[in-house]
C-alpha cells in the first residue's frame, strides 16, 4: 500500500529516519544537537521525543568519537546513522571514515560488515562561511569500500535513505544543503531504483547534461531555457556517485553524442573529473566533441557574497552547451 504526501527534502529524510527506527530496533540516531533540538536544518525534528533518548540522542563536539562510536555499534549488530552537522565539520571523523569505517570488511575477509550511515549536508547555496560550505565529495568517493549517494529530490531522499540504511555497507549519505526546503509530492511505500542507478529527469536529444545532487536543478533550469531556444537537452541524474551506473549514463551520451558534467566542487581532481573519463572510455566513438564540465572554481570556499559566482549557473550551463562544436555536427 502506498501513500502520497508533499514534503520537503528534510521533511522527507525526517520521514525516512522514522520509518527506519519504527521498523528496525537496531537503528539509532546520533550525532551533535541531533535530540531535542532536532539539528541545525530540523532534520532529526521530533525524533528524541517519539522513540527516547536511547534511539536518538545528542553527543559531544567530537566527529571523531561520533564515528568511532557508531564503528562499535554496527560490529556488535546495531544499525547506526550518525550526522556531521556540516560538511567541513566531519573531516576530524576522516581517519575513522578511511581507516575504520571503508576497510572493516575488507580487513576481516567479509566476516564483519558495518551497516552504518554518515549523514552529512554538504555544498553550497545558504550564504554560509568556509566551514559550513564545502563539496567534499571526491575524499569520500575515492576511498574504496564506501558507498556515496546524494538526494536531488525530496522522494530521492526518503528513499536512498531507507534502503542506505538497511544496506550492510558503510554509506556516507550527502545531503545537498540548498535542496532542503524544495517540496514535491512524494510516493511512500514504493520501491526506487536501487543504490547504484542513474535516472533520466528529462529526455533530449541534442546533448546530455550529467549532474548529481545540488546541481541537478541547475541543468534541469538549464534545459528548460534551452528548450525555448531550441535545442533539446537531456538530463541524467546520478543519484548515486559509488557505486557508479556507467549503463545509464553512457547510454545517455551514446544517444546524444554530446555532454556536459555539472558539479558544484572544483573541477581539479574531482568526481566530474571522473565522469569524464569513464564516459570517454566508454562512448569514444559516439561523440561528437570532447565532453565539457562546468565546475566550482579550484579556490576555497568563497565568501557568501560571492557564492552566485562560485557556484554553476545556468548561463556558464549553457555556454558549455554552446562550445559543443555545432558547427561541425
Amino acid at each position: 500500500m502506498t501513500a502520497h504526501e508533499k514534503l520537503s527534502m528534510a521533511q522527507a529524510l525526517n520521514r525516512a529516519l522514522r520509518d527506519s527506527l519504527s521498523d528496525d530496533p537496531t537503528v539509532v540516531v546520533f550525532g551533535e544537537d541531533v535530540g531535542p533540538l532536532g539539528g541545525v536544518f530540523r532534520v532529526t525534528d521530533g525524533l528524541t521525543a517519539e522513540f527516547g533518548e536511547d534511539r536518538c540522542f545528542d553527543t559531544p563536539l567530537a566527529e571523531s568519537g561520533i564515528v568511532g562510536v557508531a564503528v562499535g555499534m554496527a560490529m556488535n549488530g546495531m544499525r547506526p546513522v550518525v550526522e556531521m552537522q556540516f560538511d567541513a565539520f566531519a573531516y576530524p571523523a576522516f581517519e575513522q571514515i578511511v581507516s575504520h569505517v571503508a576497510k572493516m570488511r575488507n580487513r576481516t575477509r567479509g566476516k564483519v560488515a558495518l551497516p552504518m550511515v554518515i549523514r552529512i549536508p554538504y555544498a553550497g547555496g545558504i550564504g554560509g562561511v568556509e566551514h559550513h560550505c564545502d563539496s567534499s565529495e571526491a575524499y569520500y568517493v575515492h576511498t574504496p569500500g564506501l558507498h556515496v549517494v546524494t538526494p536531488s529530490t525530496p522522494a530521492d531522499a526518503y528513499t536512498l535513505l531507507r534502503e542506505s540504511i538497511a544496506s550492510d555497507d558503510p554509506v556516507v549519505f550527502l545531503e545537498p544543503k540548498k535542496l532542503y526546503w524544495t517540496k514535491e509530492e512524494v510516493e511512500l511505500g514504493v520501491k526506487p531504483p536501487s543504490i547504484g542507478r542513474a535516472v533520466v529527469r528529462r529526455e533530449g536529444t541534442d546533448a546530455t547534461l550529467i549532474a548529481y545532487g545540488p546541481s541537478v536543478p541547475i541543468a534541469l533550469e538549464a534545459a528548460e531555457v534551452a528548450d525555448r531556444e531550441g535545442r533539446s537537452l537531456q538530463v541524467v541524474d546520478l543519484r548515486s556517485i559509488v557505486p557508479f551506473d556507467d549503463e545509464t549514463v553512457a547510454a545517455a551520451v551514446r544517444s546524444t553524442g554530446r555532454a556536459v558534467v555539472v558539479a558544484e566542487a572544483a573541477g581539479f581532481a574531482s568526481v566530474s573529473s571522473e565522469i569524464v573519463a569513464r564516459v570517454t572510455e566508454r562512448c569514444f566513438h559516439s561523440l561528437a566533441a570532447p565532453i565539457r564540465r562546468v565546475t566550482g572554481f579550484d579556490i576555497p570556499y568563497p565568501p557568501p557574497k560571492y557564492e552566485h559566482l562560485h557556484l554553476p549557473g545556468v548561463d556558464r550551463v549553457l555556454d558549455a552547451v554552446d562550445d559543443l562544436q555545432w558547427e561541425d555536427s
